[in-house]
């Protein structure tokens, strides 16, 4: 104790050296003994002699103003924190403990303002540590923190505070609706999101994401009731339908409604790219909105910048989609266009365009009629030629397509004889075949 005192005098000599009033400034109206237990306090403490600090630090917290040192909030954060492992069993006086170490880092947050950051999400983590259990208390605690640091808040207590919040709406707290934790949820996954990757912030972020889904306050239902006002207010407002397009992607079973459809295409207005149109085709066609589904499949494929594989499997996706939804010229169009981007997919584009013209109805007189056969037959052989895993399909519409070949007698009615050169043109398609009759 004795080089305790001496080393307080030492102290208490330089500060008092000062100017009167500059001293009782930052040192208070009593600067001699809020020096002197500062001196007591801060001796100990680098000795670790928390026990011994830790009366020394009251009496110095209790005479010395705020300005008087930082180190007064940051020591004391410390010892008070163990009095609080130290008194478990003590609730009342453990709770009152608590409340000194929330004191200690507000002070410190207002007046030393540019350590807040800091001081702040030492708080938030304390809150964390000691309010368990009190999702009320931590919610109410956290929110006040993100509210005001926003990004700078630690990416931990952005989870602690969701999880907060969800519990809360599972106790069936009035105070916290499906929209308030869904848009705790959207702040806080935004603010993670603007955080430097690394492996802290990716974890946090893949949890966050886990606890919102695992949790179900984001049904469907939920959301088309908490969005579809929204848009209606502000269908061109970006953010919005951003985040609208982003909730419900990650919902199961809630892209197929109307709000999820008009928000898309929404997004896709403002944002245009092959992508989204393919994603707006793929919609659509759900949903059996035909016109727009080829509207968009086009429109996607239309993009120049567009790779060329991509460009061929859009095209053959065209193809198919028009043949089955009773549009074959288009069709016919798309599947040329397809296998000469690619030329993998000759084989499956012959077949469909013998499929085209097998399934064609031409006007006319009786070769006329029967002449789309014959095309037909001639695609279905160049499949089988490109693509030897069709042989086996395309050999059995063969022979169904033949059965329909006029025969020998009505050919020579019509001055036409096997193997002569015929030119079919019906449906918007023009193909030159030649004559084959019934066997």
């Amino acid at each position: 104790m004795k080089k305790i005192a001496i080393i307080a005098a030492m102290a208490l000599f330089t500060f008092l050296g000062q100017s009167p009033a500059k001293a009782q400034g930052k040192f208070g109206a009593d600067s001699a003994e809020c020096i002197k237990y500062l001196s007591y306090y801060t001796e100990y403490y680098k000795q670790k002699n928390y026990d011994e600090a830790l009366p020394n630090w009251r009496k110095a917290y209790k005479l010395c103003p705020p300005q008087a040192r930082q180190g007064i909030f940051i020591d004391g954060t410390v010892l008070v924190r163990r009095l609080i492992n130290k008194n478990v069993a003590n609730k009342a006086y453990r709770q009152a403990l608590i409340d000194t170490l929330m004191t200690l880092h507000d002070t410190r947050a207002e007046y030393y303002p540019k350590y807040a950051v800091t001081t702040l999400n030492n708080k938030g983590t304390d809150i964390s540590n000691y309010y368990k259990g009190n999702n009320e208390a931590i919610f109410k605690g956290l929110e006040d923190i993100i509210g005001r640091l926003g990004d700078d808040t630690k990416a931990n207590l952005l989870l602690f505070d969701l999880n907060s919040a969800i519990e809360l709406y599972q106790e069936g707290n009035a105070e916290v609706d499906a929209e308030k934790v869904i848009s705790t949820y959207q702040r806080n996954i935004a603010f993670v999101e603007k955080m430097e990757s690394n492996d802290i912030t990716d974890r946090v972020k893949s949890d966050m994401e886990g606890l919102f889904i695992g949790s179900k306050v984001a049904s469907c239902d939920n959301l088309i009731a908490l969005f579809t006002p929204r848009y209606e207010a502000a269908p061109d407002d970006i953010d919005l339908v951003t985040n609208i397009v982003k909730m419900m992607s990650s919902t199961e079973g809630c892209v197929n409604n109307d709000l999820y459809l008009k928000a898309t295409t929404s997004l896709h207005t403002m944002q245009p790219s092959a992508q989204s149109a393919y994603f707006l085709y793929r919609l659509n066609n759900v949903r059996d909105n035909t016109e727009a589904a080829v509207k968009y499949l086009e429109e996607a494929i239309s993009y120049p910048d567009l790779e060329k594989a991509t460009a061929a499997n859009y095209n053959y996706e065209l193809a198919t989609f028009c043949v089955k939804n009773g549009m074959p010229s288009k069709g016919y169009a798309a599947a040329q266009r397809a296998m000469e981007l690619d030329p993998a997919f000759e084989g499956k584009c012959y077949f469909l365009m013998g499929t085209i013209w097998g399934t064609t109805t031409c006007g006319g007189d009786e070769i006329a009629r029967r002449s789309p056969y014959w095309v037909a037959c001639d695609y279905m052989q160049k499949a089988k030629e490109k693509d030897a895993s069709l042989a086996e399909e395309c050999n059995r519409m063969i022979a169904q397509y033949s059965v329909y070949f006029p025969k020998t007698e009505d050919a020579f009615m019509y001055d036409l004889t096997n193997g002569q050169s015929y030119t079919v043109a019906c449906g918007g398609m023009r193909a030159t075949t030649r004559v084959r009759t019934q066997r």
